[in-house]
């Protein structure tokens, strides 16, 4: 029996973004809350979801459980809990200096989010790649497109099922696939791409 699998070219890649710009739009992500659930919602994810994190990089790259445990969950959480720890302090203005040209004015530098990023994982460290661009990218206030590597298809399979699972799916997405589902999403409009 045949699956019927939706393919996705550059139509689905261009709706896709429209979707995730329309999620951006609303400002849900630019939220300190939001920012923070997302990054507690990955910690959470990790802690229940190891053992089939360890099985799937197991799969793929037959990954030993402590060398999966250590360079990639553990790093991950760190990330996660770093951001989670300097994130209010990342979001306040800075102040500015400004000429005597200008005096009595006062200026402040404001960190905005840019908007949707694309993130594009590599095979050798599949978890951690895929999802460590993305602390920053959520920490900074974006909406996301994951493109786990296909080189590790257990990995990928599983990022695409918990991300859905445990993250905003109107701002975080995942598109699993090859070389034409990577080139249909780069022939898009993004405001970022980590690699």
């Amino acid at each position: 029996e045949v699956e019927n699998k939706r393919v996705f070219c550059t139509e689905s890649a261009k709706e896709l973004v429209k979707e995730l710009r329309a999620s951006f739009a609303t400002g849900k992500t630019k939220s300190y809350e939001w920012r923070l659930t997302q990054l507690n919602a990955m910690v959470k994810m990790m802690e229940e979801k190891e053992p089939q994190i360890v099985a799937a990089l197991h799969d793929d790259l037959s990954k030993p459980e402590l060398e999966s445990s250590i360079y990639e969950i553990a790093m991950l959480k760190n990330s996660c809990r770093l951001a989670v720890k300097n994130m209010k302090h990342w979001m306040m203005p800075e102040k500015a200096k400004t000429s005597l040209v200008t005096f009595p004015s006062s200026a402040e530098i404001v960190s905005e989010p840019l908007g949707v990023v694309l993130v594009i994982s590599a095979w050798n460290y599949p978890f951690l790649l895929s999802l460590d661009p993305i602390v920053g990218a959520i920490a900074a206030g974006n909406a996301i497109v994951l493109k786990p590597s296909e080189i590790a298809p257990a990995t990928s399979l599983l990022l695409a099922r918990l991300v859905a699972e445990y993250l905003d799916s109107s701002c975080i997405k995942v598109v699993e696939g090859a070389v034409p589902e990577t080139a249909a999403l780069l022939e898009q409009k993004w405001d970022k791409i980590l690699y």
